[in-house]
């Protein structure tokens, strides 16, 4: 961290810097407002002492041409003739704190250590931020993903409900978050996957509960509806929600309102429900098990997903795209994926999508060696890395493919529900009985 101080008096400017170097900051000084700006640019201090009354100028304009140029650092203003106007001004201009002379080295520390902790929390806000944007970036350059854009760029201004559709692993939450960030809404974006949650606790988690209202509800808690107040509620997985869930949510889509388990008391919000699901939700309402009416208020603007399959010419994009993540991630030099790698890899079938070809990057930068990715090195799981056309066209009996479709079909939903046999088994709509049979006969994880 680096201090720069800026005052008329020498003395203070020694007693500051030696202050800052005991605390273990580089600090630097200077005695009228041309040098200090000068060394604005030069050092590129994180924090700033600033005296009101300089030779040149004063600082409280120094201040406010500073946040007119852009600069964010803390700063202390410093003052001899210190009173509660001008405090109040310095403070209005964007100052973070007001000493007067002469200085209290107890409160100098106090100020420097507080307002370099608030420092570091900005900063870590702001690279969880910037891991956000990275984690969210949609990456490709096909006309398939350029159309999905344009029709992200038109639906996100308005407040109309979104329903996402798409194949496990294709991206849906991306689209979600793109349609939040380009909706200029202040509040949160609030993930909400039924999948991932056992039943007896959705509504828990997606209205909140009042203290008492439930064995173990020690204390009251916000739902993720009233995280999301001012933004956007993405309801992953929509398909997967019970039907007593569902009709609360029609009420806050209809009527802007909800009520917490154990409360008769209404709360009101304005979020913006987008939702998405891998399953037929039109096959759903006709067998009673998704709200029509609910369908019909989700599905204002339907935005599909496509495959990786039907975009193969981004594989070598994201290929690289994750390299260079990965790289960074683990600290390490990024690692050149070849031609042949990158040709192979468009050839593969990719079942589980975007996520799977993400999970493939990982594991090469774990397990390979060299600084060069080559073909050989994608031999890790060769039933998994199978294309397309060595699966449909291997010549083998039916009885053979059959079994090996099932294991490769079913070992993929396992994965999906993170080896939940009862989640799986009512995704598939098999019984769980059965399906065990099955893990067990086909030899799956």
């Amino acid at each position: 961290m680096k201090v720069l101080i800026i005052d008329d008096e020498r003395n203070i400017c020694r007693m500051l810097k030696e202050i800052a170097e005991e605390e273990g900051y580089l600090a630097e000084t200077a005695i009228t407002a041309k040098d200090g700006r000068d060394l604005m640019d030069a050092f590129n201090p994180d924090m700033l002492f600033l005296d009101v009354k300089l030779p040149d100028k004063s600082g409280l304009d120094l201040l406010e041409e500073l946040r007119k140029s852009g600069f964010t650092l803390p700063v202390v203003m410093i003052s001899g003739h210190g009173n509660i106007p001008t405090a109040v001004k310095a403070l209005k201009s964007g100052a973070v704190d007001f000493l007067e002379k002469p200085l209290s080295l107890p409160l100098v520390r106090l100020s420097l250590q507080r307002n370099l902790k608030i420092l570091n929390l900005t900063q870590g806000l702001k690279k969880l931020q910037q891991d956000a944007e990275s984690r969210y970036r949609m990456v490709g350059t096909s006309n398939i993903m350029e159309e999905l854009v344009a029709r992200i760029e038109k639906v996100a201004p308005t407040n109309s409900k979104v329903l996402i559709r798409g194949e496990s692993g294709t991206g849906k939450e991306l689209v979600a978050w793109a349609i939040h960030k380009k909706s200029g809404r202040k509040g949160n974006f609030v993930r909400f996957n039924s999948a991932a949650i056992p039943t007896e606790l959705v509504e828990s988690e997606l209205f909140g509960h009042e203290k008492g209202s439930f064995t173990g509800a020690i204390s009251s808690k916000k739902g993720k509806i009233e995280e999301a107040d001012g933004g956007t509620l993405f309801l992953d997985e929509i398909g997967d929600m019970g039907l007593s869930a569902q009709a609360k949510i029609l009420r806050v889509i209809q009527e802007g309102e909800f009520e917490r388990v154990g409360s008769n008391k209404p709360i009101r919000i304005e979020t913006r429900v987008v939702a998405a699901t891998h399953k037929n939700l039109e096959e759903m309402v006709s067998k009673g098990l998704f709200r029509e009416d609910l369908y019909y208020r989700l599905n204002v603007v339907p935005l599909n997903v496509p495959p990786l399959r039907e975009r193969r010419e981004d594989i070598p994009v994201l290929a690289q795209y994750f390299s260079k993540l990965y790289a960074e991630e683990m600290n390490v030099p990024v690692k050149q994926l070849s031609e042949d790698v990158l040709n192979k890899l468009k050839n593969l079938s990719f079942p589980g999508n975007v996520r799977q070809l993400r999970n493939l990057i990982e594991r090469l930068y774990i397990f390979t060696e060299g600084s060069i990715i080559k073909p050989a090195d994608l031999t890790l799981n060769p039933e998994e890395m199978a294309s397309d056309n060595e699966f449909w066209e291997e010549s083998i009996s039916f009885c053979d493919k059959k079994h090996q479709f099932e294991k490769r079909y079913l070992q993929h939903q396992l994965n999906k529900f993170k080896g939940n046999i009862t989640k799986t088994a009512h995704s598939l709509g098999l019984q769980q009985s059965n399906l065990s049979r099955k893990i067990r006969d086909l030899n799956l994880k």
